[in-house]
């Protein structure tokens, strides 16, 4: 993969945001954590490729909200 897409691309993303808040419910602060670590190395699995998500990495620490 080497053209990440940075811009709007969820089909329903305030669905995909209610699905992720409703997966966190009754979850402690170290579960949370946990539960988001695990989510994160699944859609890096997903991926699978280095550089993009090397880029994406960066991407992210770039955006500052």
């Amino acid at each position: 993969m080497t053209n990440e897409v940075l811009r709007p691309n969820l089909e329903a993303p305030d669905a995909f945001y209610a699905e992720l808040l409703a997966a966190h419910e009754g979850l402690s602060k170290e579960e949370s954590d946990a539960y988001n670590a695990r989510l994160i190395l699944l859609m890096a699995n997903h991926i699978g490729d280095l550089q993009s998500l090397k880029r994406l990495l960066d991407e992210a620490r770039a955006e500052r909200i």
